[in-house]
């Protein structure tokens, strides 16, 4: 048995916000996104909407933590030592409308038409190991995110 991990990456996606105290007036909702936050063409800070690196919905911390860290080895989230695997897929936008959602398509629901994703899943459910399929494929930083975090394991 083995555990996979399989994303899209390469996308930006909304991970915080920059908030401010709406006037009570105004709505029931006490707090408004401050849209005048922004850090320009240069940082990820955009309209008070933070984006970092993800699948469009996902942010790939969300995705690939628990592969990368909370289940690799013998953990107390995987007892058995159980090998896991990341498959991170790199978005590539469709070339022209003909090709639909686009078959190297790394955005969140549109991953499922990923050749590259579906011929993994394929290879897995006839038998194939994480080490056949090549082992993690990261074009992310998720080992160098997830070693940042301190967690008990």
């Amino acid at each position: 048995m083995e555990i996979y991990s399989m994303y899209g990456v390469g996308i930006p996606t909304e991970r915080a916000y920059v908030y401010r105290q709406a006037a009570i007036a105004q709505c029931h909702i006490p707090f408004q996104i401050e849209t005048s936050a922004d850090e320009g063409n240069e940082g990820c800070l955009n309209n008070g909407v933070l984006t970092v690196d993800g699948d469009e919905t996902v942010p790939v911390l969300s995705s690939g933590f628990m592969c990368a860290k909370g289940w690799r080895g013998r953990t107390r989230f995987n007892p058995s030592g159980i090998k896991t695997y990341i498959r991170e897929y790199d978005h590539a936008p469709p070339a022209n409308l003909l090709e639909g959602r686009g078959t190297q398509s790394g955005a969140h629901v549109d991953i499922m038409g990923n050749f590259a994703l579906i011929e993994d899943i394929m290879r897995v459910a006839a038998g194939s190991t994480g080490k056949d399929l090549g082992g993690d494929q990261v074009h992310s930083d998720i080992f160098k995110w997830s070693e940042k975090i301190s967690l008990s394991l």
